[in-house]
């Protein structure tokens, strides 16, 4: 199976791309940017790259792998069209999961007795993107959502959490002092395309794929104008 999957969602653009996936002889290509701004320039600069290493050309691709969100607004609809796009002129089919999940499944996440994980990430404006899962099956316990930190800390459940992210010290805070035994780790996490490259092979496929924004724009349309229509 060949399959290219890439991110945008967060402050970095990773891709990866792997050719006979379920061969004996796989090739494996990828890159990693960390960036706060510039993901539309490089993302397909770096795809070109990674597949031309890889030894893939884009008719070649089965499946096409992508973070839907949450994440910056901007970040995330690049991630979402580019997905789009390069599904329409390759025919592959698209795959996708949360950035949450994504960041779930990092090889840096050591193991640990407590049984769930949290993934937050700073949302600004005192709230937080979050997800809980089971640490062994990665199965979500707590779905994906948006909400103020306090608010968030009471819906991790009574039991120890180890909570990963750069919103991880201040939900963990936050669980604390409602009694929580929480423990923040790995503060800079952010999603890798490369940790969603194998699992791409066996999640279920769609036609095309949506943006997981989990709130609203901050900018809004304009209102409509009071002249528009009417009589002079």
């Amino acid at each position: 199976m060949n399959i290219l999957s890439f991110d945008t969602c967060f402050d970095a653009c990773s891709v990866a791309a792997g050719r006979g996936l379920r061969s004996l002889t796989p090739a494996i290509a990828f890159a990693f940017e960390p960036m706060h701004k510039g993901h539309a320039e490089r993302l397909l600069p770096m795809i070109e790259a990674v597949m031309a290493e890889a030894g893939l050309v884009f008719g070649a691709l089965d499946r096409i792998a992508v973070s839907r969100g949450p994440g910056t607004f901007t970040g995330t609809r690049i991630c979402v069209s580019a997905a789009r796009a390069l599904a329409l002129a390759t025919k592959a089919e698209i795959v996708s999961l949360s950035s949450l999940r994504l960041m779930a499944m990092s090889p840096y996440i050591p193991a640990a007795p407590t049984q769930r994980i949290a993934v937050a990430t700073d949302a600004r404006r005192g709230e937080i993107y979050f997800e809980v899962y089971d640490r062994h099956t990665l199965e979500s316990v707590v779905a994906a959502q948006c909400r103020e930190v306090s608010e968030a800390a009471s819906l991790l459940g009574r039991k120890p959490i180890v909570i990963a992210g750069s919103g991880g010290a201040l939900l963990a805070e936050a669980a604390r002092k409602q009694g929580i035994d929480a423990t923040p780790i790995l503060p800079d996490l952010l999603p890798d395309a490369l940790d969603m490259l194998f699992a791409a092979g066996e999640l279920p496929a769609s036609a095309s794929v949506s943006p997981l924004y989990l709130r609203p724009p901050d900018a809004k349309p304009p209102s409509p104008s009071p002249f528009v229509g009417a009589g002079v």
